[in-house]
């Protein structure tokens, strides 16, 4: 059952990277042949941020097929995890309040996914 669970986190979590990645590159296209500003791109990137937790706390909870809400939960606090790694140990910033506040939209997100995944994901066995 563990295992179970453990695979459809880390469904949930690669398809958060893939989203990001193939997001990130768009955006960055756009930024370069339009004149979007900051603003605009600001807007954009919370966006896609949070519709990108959601699909990854779908796709959790729709392999995971049971206890979506605690996949979806798991999948967002593994992504501010990783974000939060990454920013202190890559880039030596802290955190502040309005990107915890961010993070913690991204979590209600993935939350929010996994609870509808369970439901669309067929039976347990």
């Amino acid at each position: 059952m563990a295992k179970d669970r453990m695979m459809a986190l880390a469904y949930g979590w690669g398809t958060i990277l893939v989203l990001m990645v193939v997001s990130s590159f768009a955006l960055a296209l756009f930024l370069k042949f339009s004149n979007m500003t900051e603003s605009t791109l600001q807007w954009a990137t919370l966006i896609i941020g949070l519709i990108t937790l959601f699909i990854g706390g779908f796709i959790s909870g729709a392999k995971g097929k049971e206890q979506g809400w605690l996949l979806g939960l798991l999948t967002g606090i593994g992504f501010l995890v990783f974000v939060l790694l990454f920013q202190f140990l890559g880039y030596q910033k802290g955190v502040s309040t309005s990107q915890l506040l961010y993070q913690g939209g991204y979590v209600v997100m993935a939350l929010f996914g996994g609870m509808m995944g369970v439901n669309v994901g067929g039976k347990s066995k």
